[in-house]
């Protein structure tokens, strides 16, 4: 909607000669274009001015893309001869909110829709065309995950908030575990203040080809893979220092290890680390070694990697680093 309302409208005519043509018009398709058009020239949005033609936005869209194109001859096409198109606006507008309702559709759903609701058929070749017009996309769907809630984000504030809420109980400790070992380490200082950061793990490649290249005959590179089974680990701190290391693997061994670092880093102050729930990370052994390190776990509710910022810095860290030729893994690394 944000982008019909800044679409720029071309004067093609004043305002007084649209008046003259509203006047003079004898039937209600003109009368409905021509209406459409004083009410942008009056200041509408292109839905607004649709809606107050019984018309909706996508129709608007149509009509003032005609018009700023071929002006009055765009937007005020004969409709006394020739073949007469398939469906009338009507029809059209009727379709679109049908699709509305069950998308996303196949090409040949849409085909048996036409048929079975309006008794017509197009051609395969022209129906995406058609579809276009009436405002349609063509995309592949983004597969929605099946376990991510409702409302993740408000989920992942209230566990921050709960971790914030200092009390006599370990974080991380669930219910009925038992008591050994939940103790911070003697040397662990976390009264300076509180450190907030996300945690995650990635297995970049020195050859990930991420990037468009410039090519004469065929986009292909000549050269040897330099591939490292290692794992990238990464704490992106808010407010504190980041690290970026690299793990044999991510199992529960490994990913204490790097806690380790990260409260080297992050001397005297209680930390607060945000993650997934992967196995490694959520198992017990993690998560009082965690503790011991005066470490808070908090878990991204599942199906939720968007509220990990770091999952976008592994995406530029490989953009970045797909140009980049390097001879061996320790050069990559």
């Amino acid at each position: 909607m944000e982008r019909s309302r800044r679409k720029e409208i071309e004067h093609h005519l004043t305002e007084e000669e649209i008046d003259e043509l509203l006047r003079e018009a004898e039937d209600d398709h003109h009368l409905r274009r021509l209406g459409f058009l004083k009410n942008l020239y009056r200041g509408d949005s292109i839905p607004e001015a649709a809606d107050r033609e019984g018309r909706s936005a996508a129709t608007g869209g149509r009509w003032a893309d005609a018009w700023n194109e071929d002006g009055l001859e765009g937007l005020m096409p004969s409709f006394g001869g020739g073949r007469p198109p398939k469906l009338d606006e009507d029809e059209q507008d009727e379709l679109v909110e049908m699709l509305r309702d069950g998308q996303p559709w196949k090409s040949q759903e849409i085909q048996h829709l036409l048929q079975e609701e309006f008794g017509v058929s197009y051609s395969p070749n022209y129906l995406g065309t058609f579809l276009r017009k009436l405002g349609l996309s063509y995309a592949k769907p983004r597969p929605k995950r099946p376990h991510r809630p409702e409302n993740p984000d408000e989920i992942l504030e209230e566990r921050v908030d709960d971790a914030l809420d200092e009390d006599d109980q370990p974080h991380n400790k669930r219910e009925g575990e038992d008591e050994e070992g939940w103790i911070v380490e003697d040397d662990i200082c976390t009264d300076g203040g509180t450190v907030l950061g996300f945690f995650d793990a990635s297995k970049p490649q020195p050859y990930d080809n991420s990037r468009r290249v410039w090519y004469v005959d065929d986009p292909h590179i000549e050269r040897e893979l330099v591939k490292t089974h290692d794992s990238a680990v990464g704490f992106y701190a808010l407010n504190g220092e980041s690290l970026v290391t690299f793990t044999e693997n991510e199992e529960k061994e490994q990913i204490c290890g790097v806690l380790e670092k990260i409260r080297e880093q992050n001397p005297g102050k209680r930390i607060l680390l945000v993650l997934d729930k992967h196995g490694s990370h959520r198992c017990k052994h993690t998560r009082k070694r965690a503790h011991q390190l005066g470490i808070d776990l908090i878990f991204i509710p599942s199906g939720s990697p968007h509220l990990n910022p770091i999952e976008q810095v592994w995406k530029y860290l490989k953009w970045t680093m797909a140009p980049i030729v390097v001879e061996s893994e320790a050069e990559f690394k």
